[in-house]
């Protein structure tokens, strides 16, 4: 009951003309962002963090979090209608989605993913209304042990989720170590990393290694590719026929456990929610052979599922301050940026804050649901603008930004810097995913072990002492031995497969 009454009190907030006007702003950029190949949430977010600095964190909150829920829908416009996924989880929607808009059924692939993505993010955020305070509460329990277990649990799960390399995932979580390093030690006061320079005594700005490495690495990589120029089919007919309802709602319950579940957990992402829907969409299904060739289930599933994980990975950012996707780094960086900290606290000591964001998010699905399908033509249209034209605009937008962060040429060249290693890092298969998760819980996870060891009597027995910290860590070597022999396993494979030849 208290947690309606607090959402009652924050949509008094978010429903403020102000508020409106910037969770109106965010999912229209969002859906702009996810309708443009090669930018994504991700990068689209980091970009766009520079014009919120001089806003009210609550307005700003608002706005960057449409930006990551509307690209979520953007995608799956371009998917359908012209083949090109916007965003990495619109990749599983082009299967179906695009065979339907062959067969003359855009209208009703798009409708089914708008309905569908309404309903999974809808339930994702009331799920957070309800889950939040009390997983919060639980956490305000948690000591320095347990946070540095916590935040080592959710790193290994994310390198264990990384795919193809073990080895990579542990490289670049290792430079996103490093990078946290640099500047002056909270502790000692030493300097670490600066070589002399006054500009590295602080360390990286968040705002400019993100924006770097999302931002302009995504524009190389896309200056590589060359624009598709389709015919964008007409829409009629926005909804399935009767016959498909059915079916259609069970795929989009089926997709919201699933990506509700998945954004719960740390290194899951709204790709692998996708993936995870459409395999048990074709699974339960009484033809399978249907699939591929325009089954409607195969668009509700996976949109539903990659919206409910949007709402739901959430929850452990605000009440844990655990970022469980790069996205969600981002936006955990937006935080700190205006001077707050998400975790257990948070709801304790900024709750008209967090309230007021999660009842704009419940506005901005609204929002998305009534702009979707009457301008679908619209957004597929953008996402036809040449490489040439689009990505250098944004490479000007990014440099203004990275300029504005502190009225330095210094920044400028240091995002482009990293723009170049996250080029690089992406064409040798290196996840960006754990150099920015560790990056930006870096010095969060160096306190909590500086902090434990302080006031251990025992040293780092400590983390076994204490159930919870040992729990956790032992969850955590558990990942480890599994991901390495998997790696070993998989090498014996690939070996064994070279000899037979």
């Amino acid at each position: 009951m208290d947690s309606l009454l607090q959402l009652l009190q924050g949509f008094e907030t978010a429903l403020t003309w102000w508020n409106l006007l910037y969770c109106l702003l965010g999912v229209i950029v969002g859906m702009l962002v996810g309708v443009m190949p090669g930018l994504g949430p991700t990068a689209g977010t980091a970009i766009l963090l520079p014009i919120t600095f001089g806003m009210e964190p609550v307005s700003a909150i608002i706005m960057l979090s449409g930006i990551f829920y509307g690209a979520m829908y953007g995608g799956t416009i371009t998917s359908v209608l012209i083949n090109t996924p916007g965003e990495a989880a619109s990749v599983i929607t082009c299967i179906d989605g695009h065979q339907m808009a062959k067969q003359g059924r855009a209208g009703a692939a798009l409708g089914i993913a708008a309905i569908g993505s309404f309903i999974g993010g809808t339930i994702a955020i009331i799920g957070l209304t309800f889950i939040g305070p009390p997983l919060a509460k639980f956490a305000l329990s948690f000591g320095p042990p347990e946070f540095f277990a916590l935040m080592t649990l959710g790193l290994m799960m994310l390198l264990g989720l990384m795919g193809k390399s073990l080895l990579r995932g542990l490289i670049a979580a290792v430079i996103g170590l490093i990078l946290s390093l640099v500047g002056t030690d909270s502790v000692s006061g030493v300097a670490r990393f600066s070589f002399g320079q006054m500009e590295l005594m602080n360390g990286f700005d968040f705002v400019i290694v993100a924006m770097g490495l999302f931002g302009v690495s995504e524009i190389l990589i896309g200056a590589e590719n060359i624009a598709k120029s389709e015919k964008v089919p007409k829409i009629k007919g926005l909804f399935p026929k009767k016959d498909e309802w059915k079916t259609s709602m069970i795929s989009i319950t089926r997709g919201t456990a699933i990506g509700f579940f998945l954004g719960l957990i740390p290194g899951a992402n709204a790709v692998i929610a996708s993936l995870v829907s459409y395999s048990a969409e074709k699974k339960f299904s009484k033809d399978p052979s249907r699939f591929g060739k325009g089954a409607i289930e195969g668009v509700a599933g996976p949109e539903t599922a990659n919206n409910a994980y949007s709402g739901a990975a959430l929850i452990p950012l605000l009440t844990l301050g655990l970022p469980s996707s790069p996205t969600v780094a981002v936006l955990l960086g937006a935080f700190i940026m205006h001077g707050l900290t998400p975790g257990p606290a948070l709801f304790q000591n900024n709750s008209h804050f967090v309230w007021a964001v999660i009842a704009s998010m419940l506005i901005g699905n609204v929002l998305l649901l009534i702009m979707n399908l009457p301008l679908a033509g619209v957004w597929a249209k953008i996402a036809l603008i040449p490489y040439k034209l689009l990505f250098p605009l944004i490479l000007i937008i990014s440099m203004v930004g990275a300029y504005s962060v502190k009225n330095s040429l210094w920044d400028v060249g240091a995002m482009i810097i990293f723009g170049i290693l996250g080029y690089f890092m992406k064409k040798m298969d290196f996840p960006l995913a754990p150099t920015v998760l560790t990056f930006v819980l870096g010095k969060q996870i160096e306190s909590s072990l500086l902090r434990s060891l302080t006031i251990s009597e025992d040293g780092f027995l400590i983390f076994f002492d204490r159930p919870i910290s040992a729990i956790l860590i032992t969850v955590t070597l558990l990942i480890i031995v599994i991901s390495l022999f998997s790696e070993i396993k998989k090498k014996r494979s690939i070996l064994a497969h070279d000899v037979e030849i």
